[in-house]
């Protein structure tokens, strides 16, 4: 194998669908190429009836976030347990992935500290948006929604490290 890919999805269904359809075109474009998926060992259970190539391989971490079964009773709880608490796990078993090294981590955009993980480990990152380019286009220009009034907000939205 030459290049080992490593990709983590947001664990959403919205998410985990595209993040695979993406590592399913790589691998149809080049046999040498290992892709580590990660996702929760909940996730896992939801995935392991999918067929899916050879150069495919799950890898877990463990189930840290509230489950998908409930989730929807407590999105924003939901969604600061992924910011939180998925970064460790995620990290500690680099080390222990099938050789060769990771060449590059693909993370979802609503995972950003994966930047800080490929930083540490001396790894790129690539980010893979899986909303509508409508609202890329948002995030990107916000400043300019405030600056010329069209979204009268007194908060902040929080920066995604990777758009800029």
């Amino acid at each position: 194998m030459g290049c080992h890919v490593v990709a983590m999805p947001y664990p959403g269904t919205g998410h985990i669908n595209p993040m695979m359809n993406l590592c399913n075109l790589l691998v149809s474009r080049k046999d040498s190429i290992l892709i580590s998926f990660v996702v929760t060992e909940e996730w896992l259970g939801f995935l392991s009836s999918e067929t899916k190539p050879a150069q495919i391989r799950y890898a877990t971490i463990p189930n840290v976030i509230p489950s998908e079964r409930g989730r929807g009773g407590d999105v924003a709880n939901f969604v600061e347990a992924t910011r939180t608490k998925l970064e460790d796990p995620f990290e500690r078993p680099l080390n222990r992935l099938e050789p060769p090294r990771p060449s590059i981590i693909i993370y979802d955009i609503s995972l950003p500290w994966a930047v800080g993980v490929g930083e540490r480990w001396t790894i790129p990152v690539a980010a893979l948006w899986t909303l509508p380019a409508s609202v890329f286009s948002v995030y990107h220009h916000f400043d300019l929604l405030l600056q010329n009034g069209h979204f009268p907000a007194n908060n902040k939205i929080e920066d995604f490290r990777s758009v800029r």
